[in-house]
């Protein structure tokens, strides 16, 4: 047996295939690999650099690589990866435990991803079973819907459509207009209310489907991430209270590698006190006129279909159109 090998009972007989536990920093620039074989595959536009990645498992909660991951490599070859995670949800009060798989699409439909999907699920059960059985509890994980072969992967062990997601756009052709309502202004964002801001962003998310309360590594890694661009932000205040927000960020690694002029219109919150009043709206026709100014020629956005805000509803009214769809999918525990 070999170091760090881990046997995997489902795994299929091919030739020099085996499987570990991760090995550290060594693994980021194989993961990269796989990522970027994948999304190649799938026409799926992603710009993750290692800088990236090494942000994002610096600040993990709930998962711990050295545990919570498997490789598949094939002859010394990198050829997939898994990673396991929980959370708690905060209405209802459900515990999810996600997964997901990683693949060269050369190996798809092999047996490999499956084997490595149910190891993440004994995996998960025996970290279940150290929780409290207070909850409901569910397995998850999700794809881009062009993804058919994943889909039906996760489809023939039980897992069912539970949400899906927009990936949108617009041009910044034709820009409409939209004020805010008496009383609510904007200024440029102060070093010192960054917090609040994220605060109270977070808190107009509490209503969301699949809320979870997010960590201070949460907090810590998005403010070291290259999304984290606060002199973009659009922030809606009333005196000294924020009722709403677009956290606005240019992607220059996705920019450059799709030669494109996209900015991003994301995290667009509105206080629950203060929705139905065209806060939202305004601060995304301000953010679009930000990003112009900034030489983009497009925005993008994601939004859950089924928002009970009409979050979709707004969009599609600003001339966001539907470019991918992503699919969530569950099974009980």
């Amino acid at each position: 047996m070999k170091e760090n090998e881990i046997l995997l009972t489902d795994a299929p007989q091919i030739q020099g295939l085996w499987f570990r536990k991760f090995a550290g920093d060594s693994d980021y620039p194989n993961m990269l690999a796989i990522i970027e074989a994948e999304a190649e595959a799938d026409h799926e536009e992603r710009a993750i650099s290692l800088e990236q990645i090494k942000n994002d498992y610096a600040h993990l909660t709930n998962s711990v690589p050295e545990k919570d991951m498997i490789f598949a490599e094939v002859n010394d070859e990198a050829i997939a990866y898994s990673r396991t995670v929980w959370y708690q949800e905060e209405d209802p009060n459900d515990r999810i435990y996600s997964l997901f798989v990683f693949i060269k699409p050369e190996w798809r439909d092999k047996g490999i991803e499956k084997a490595m999907l149910l190891w993440c699920e004994e995996h998960l059960r025996s970290i279940a079973n150290s929780h409290p059985q207070d909850s409901r509890r569910f397995f998850q994980t999700g794809t881009n819907a062009v993804k058919t072969s994943t889909v039906r992967l996760y489809e023939s062990i039980d897992y069912k459509p539970v949400r899906y997601g927009y990936e949108m756009s617009r041009t910044l052709e034709n820009i409409p207009e939209a004020d805010f309502p008496r009383g609510i202004e904007t200024r440029p964002v102060d070093k010192k209310d960054i917090r609040t801001i994220w605060d109270a962003s977070i808190e107009a998310f509490r209503d969301h489907w699949g809320f979870s309360q997010p960590s201070e590594e949460d907090f810590d890694g998005y403010i070291k991430s290259k999304y984290f661009q606060p002199e973009l932000w659009q922030v809606a205040w009333d005196g000294d209270k924020v009722v709403g927000s677009v956290m606005n960020f240019i992607d220059h690694d996705y920019n450059e590698k799709y030669q494109k002029l996209r900015g991003y219109t994301e995290e667009i919150t509105t206080h629950r006190n203060y929705r139905r009043q065209g806060i939202a709206k305004a601060l995304i026709v301000r953010s679009m006129h930000l990003h112009k100014a900034k030489g983009m020629t497009e925005v993008a956005l994601g939004v859950d279909t089924n928002n009970p805000n009409g979050a979709l509803q707004l969009y599609e009214s600003l001339g966001y159109k539907q470019e991918k769809t992503w699919i969530t999918f569950r099974k009980p525990l």
